[in-house]
């Protein structure tokens, strides 16, 4: 990234939480979201320091996860038993192939114990010659399984067939749709939440410069802008973003428990410092009071964006923004919500900057990643 872009502390701590939190590496992080890992390195030191009271609540938090492992092991064995009623007075032979049946949802060495089988038994007679389709297949479940993971299991069949073509894989997409359904893999949804409805008078409104033209050549042309909310046990946690038409890249986000004018200028100021437009940019969002405020509009002027809006109550008019929010919204949000605003909060930092922009693949890009496909772009640029 260039030098002088600024980064929101709202960002930056989301950031530091990917690595204290959820442990993922500091340079995963960094690359990831296009840092520097001398950066994140400074963040993680100034930002994570935790407090007496913190530290009570991670070993507690350590203590309750120990012992949900330990309760998990007791209730495998209990249903393990329970599922091999059947076989348990059959042939050892019968017993390996419900331990197989069985693997990719109990640990091996837990199941032999149970059924009384030793694990190198079991493993020996796994190595009894099988055929070349199978052999195949079960090569070809293993990367399956190894790109779902790496998706966070939000990709379906169609993507996993072409992150298999990125790595020179052949099979066809059939192939790949009968293993995964025989594996149990299938892109993670959760349901649909209903769309808010905010009433009123706007302040001021302008034409719809972009007139649902979501194409554009290159980026920082034109961005769209919208507002949604995410349920939690203690109340909404309202998400606006800013996203780059070109690409569909959010390159502008922020989160907060009030709808107000501060919440989008906020993700526009994010998106303004994180790109730096060096030209005039086309700014689309719906009629909403936040957008509409003399506040919101003075700062579209003074960053040099040239307005434009939807329709009153016309959703297509803005339909990339409605679209990246169905699949947040399907892909990410529990079916309940999130029990708290914090947990909120990371997994949609997490998805955005972790997972939407440098690795979900898109329609729109061929199936590219947002990040991928503006890289591409820069680098054809290069070679004019």
């Amino acid at each position: 990234m260039g030098k002088g872009i600024r980064y929101s502390g709202e960002f930056k701590q989301e950031a530091v939480n990917q690595v204290v939190v959820h442990g993922y590496s500091v340079s995963e992080v960094a690359d990831r979201l296009g840092i520097s890992s001398k950066t994140l390195y400074g963040w993680v030191k100034k930002l994570s320091k935790p407090t007496v009271k913190q530290q009570e609540e991670v070993d507690l938090k350590a203590e309750i996860a120990r012992l949900k492992r330990e309760l998990k092991r007791t209730e495998q064995e209990r249903d393990i038993l329970k599922e091999a009623g059947s076989v348990l007075r059959r042939r050892v032979k019968e017993h390996y192939t419900f331990i197989k049946s069985r693997a990719n949802k109990y640990p091996v060495r837990r199941l032999c114990k149970l059924l009384n089988v030793h694990p190198s038994g079991f493993y020996a007679w796994l190595k009894q010659p099988e055929s070349k389709r199978t052999q195949e297949d079960r090569t070809l479940v293993s990367k399956i399984k190894r790109a779902w993971i790496e998706s966070g299991g939000m990709h379906g069949y169609r993507n996993i067939h072409q992150d298999l073509i990125d790595l020179k894989v052949k099979c066809g997409r059939d192939r790949v749709y009968r293993l995964m359904k025989a594996e149990g893999l299938k892109a993670q949804r959760s349901a649909k939440a209903p769309r808010p409805y905010y009433g009123g008078k706007p302040d001021t409104v302008v034409q719809n410069g972009l007139a649902r033209d979501f194409n554009v050549d290159a980026p920082n042309q034109c961005w769209v802008s919208d507002i949604t909310y995410v349920k939690t046990g203690e109340g909404f946690l309202y998400l606006a973003v800013v996203i780059d038409l070109f690409v569909r890249n959010v390159v502008g986000w922020s989160m907060s428990v009030r709808i107000n004018e501060e919440l989008v200028m906020n993700a526009l100021s994010a998106a303004y410092w994180r790109r730096k437009p060096q030209s005039t940019v086309m700014f689309h969002s719906d009629q909403g009071s936040q957008y509409t405020s003399a506040n919101f509009r003075s700062l579209l002027k003074d960053l040099n964006f040239e307005p434009s809006m939807s329709r009153r109550g016309n959703c297509w008019d803005n339909a990339v923004a409605e679209s990246f929010f169905s699949n947040l919204k399907k892909e990410c949000v529990p079916k309940k919500g999130f029990k708290t605003r914090d947990e909120a909060r990371q997994v949609i930092f997490h998805y955005i900057e972790m997972f939407y922009n440098p690795i979900r693949r898109h329609t729109h890009n061929d199936r590219c990643s947002p990040a991928n496909a503006e890289a591409a772009y820069f680098q054809n640029l290069k070679t004019v």
